[in-house]
């Protein structure tokens, strides 16, 4: 992120524009809707400058900004559409302090001004960093046809209403308060009875608040998916909403956590196999500590919480104090796997059954049922494998799989950095060790991706990165 997204206050305070053509106008327009004294120089201004100077909503200098013109401007706009005299104008901003915004030349420029939605006092803005205009006209268009006409006079009549919510204690109790004014009786209430009615209402609203006794704490055991936040569920997303408290694991994308609200306690408990891990029994203290201050927690799991997630012992750590829980079940990263590889788990003539396995558990290298797993047509979908591979490949040879059974190792699955090998049981351990995977990967066992598939059992093994 170059530019910092920032809103400056202009209420009383100068800014000087350069320009008196189209694109003069275009930042007039908007800079009008501000609280700002606004000062144009422009020797042959456009009519409707000369319009707002005559009805006193700017001041108009008929001539080119001099030294000293722009003392005490908190922002500049040079929009002459000349390089050289907006350049000149430019220089004498920088000179008298003033951050400088040359219409269309993004480099020479301090600032950048984003598109907007109006919903005064709500204001959005959208900014790509002079990468893309049309698309931010397009998100604008998006969110003026989304956001009601009336949410700007929700929001000033909230605005007046502040010191008497503060009644309510700090937190929760005023975040619910809020919430439902602006999302269910705000809405009904100005519909019902208009501006002129809704202050009784919203002081009624506020006693019903003040009379709801606190919610007792409670922790939601989310699945956060393979790592793509548009994966998550409709559920997921509402929970990061509420959540007071995100306890998360290591393999929890930057990008999914960004969903969390901004003032949640964010804390990693990272586990890595064989690597440094957080003990499990601090995991269950911390859901219990922060349940039973009365937080909102989300224990936020990569994949399915119901998948090796340890989901049962955390559980059983709230209900021995007696603490509410529920499971908001994610995509397990098996799912994920064979959408991107183009394959189904199961297959009629192929596969009834499917098998979930771990290629290591708490002592080490994880023992399965190798017969049933080494016959003809068995898939299987083997989680933390990496280090385990060269195991899962001579256990699965001594009884009796052939060598060039298909294996596709799926690593960072539906992340941007995603890798797909495809393989054979022969050649496992090898491809793995060339690969040099380094984030978490997913083996699918007896499934080949969709292109090399079709030509088993003729290769052997293929590699296809995607």
């Amino acid at each position: 992120m170059q530019h910092f997204p920032i809103f400056v206050s202009l209420a009383g305070r100068r800014v000087v524009l350069s320009g008196g053509g189209a694109a003069a106008l275009a930042k007039l327009r908007l800079l009008l809707k501000t609280d700002a004294r606004i000062t144009v120089f422009a020797d042959t201004p456009a009519a409707e400058i000369e319009d707002w100077a005559n009805d006193g909503r700017l001041t108009l200098v008929r001539r080119p900004a001099r030294a000293g013109d722009l003392a005490g401007a908190v922002l500049a706009y040079g929009a002459q559409e000349d390089a050289d005299a907006d350049a000149e104008f430019a220089a004498l901003a920088r000179a008298e302090g003033a951050l400088v915004n040359i219409v269309d030349n993004l480099e020479d420029s301090a600032f950048i001004t984003p598109a907007i939605v109006d919903r005064d006092p709500v204001t959005v803005a959208i900014g790509t960093e002079g990468a893309a205009p049309v698309l931010a006209r397009k998100i604008k268009a998006d969110l003026e046809a989304a956001l009601p006409t009336e949410l700007g006079l929700l929001a000033r009549i909230g605005k007046a209403f502040r010191k008497r919510a503060d009644a309510l204690p700090l937190g929760r109790a005023r975040r619910d308060f809020w919430a439902d004014y602006y999302f269910r009786e705000g809405p009904r209430l100005l519909a019902d009875a208009g501006e002129a009615g809704i202050g009784h209402s919203l002081e009624n609203l506020l006693l019903r608040h003040l009379d709801i006794r606190p919610d007792p704490g409670h922790v939601a055991f989310v699945g956060a998916g393979p790592g793509d936040p548009e994966l998550l569920t409709l559920k997921a997303r509402k929970a990061l909403d509420a959540a007071d408290v995100v306890i998360h694991d290591r393999l929890v994308t930057p990008e999914i956590l960004e969903l969390a609200r901004r003032e949640a306690d964010i804390i990693s408990v990272g586990k890595e196999g064989f690597g440094p891990s957080t003990p499990q029994e601090t995991i269950n203290a911390l859901l219990v500590t922060h349940a039973r201050a009365g937080a909102r927690v989300v224990r936020l799991k990569s994949g399915d919480p119901t998948v090796y997630g340890r989901l049962d012992e955390e559980i059983e750590a709230l209900e021995a104090e007696g603490l509410d829980w529920h499971v908001v079940p994610g995509i397990t990263s098996a799912s994920a796997a064979v959408a991107r590889v183009g394959q189904s788990l199961t297959r009629r003539g192929r596969n009834s059954d499917l098998r979930f396995l771990t290629g290591h558990d708490v002592k080490g290298f994880a023992d399965h049922d190798w017969t049933a797993l080494a016959r003809p047509g068995t898939v299987a979908a083997i989680y933390m494998a990496k280090r385990g591979a060269r195991f899962l490949q001579g256990r699965l040879m001594m009884h009796g799989a052939t060598a060039d059974t298909p294996v596709t190792i799926v690593e960072n699955v539906s992340r941007r950095d995603e890798r797909i090998l495809g393989s054979c049981l022969g050649q496992l351990a090898q491809d793995l060790d060339a690969a040099d995977l380094r984030g978490p990967a997913i083996l699918l066992y007896g499934l080949a991706p969709r292109a090399a598939a079709a030509a088993l059992p003729a290769i052997s093994h293929k590699d296809i990165a995607l």
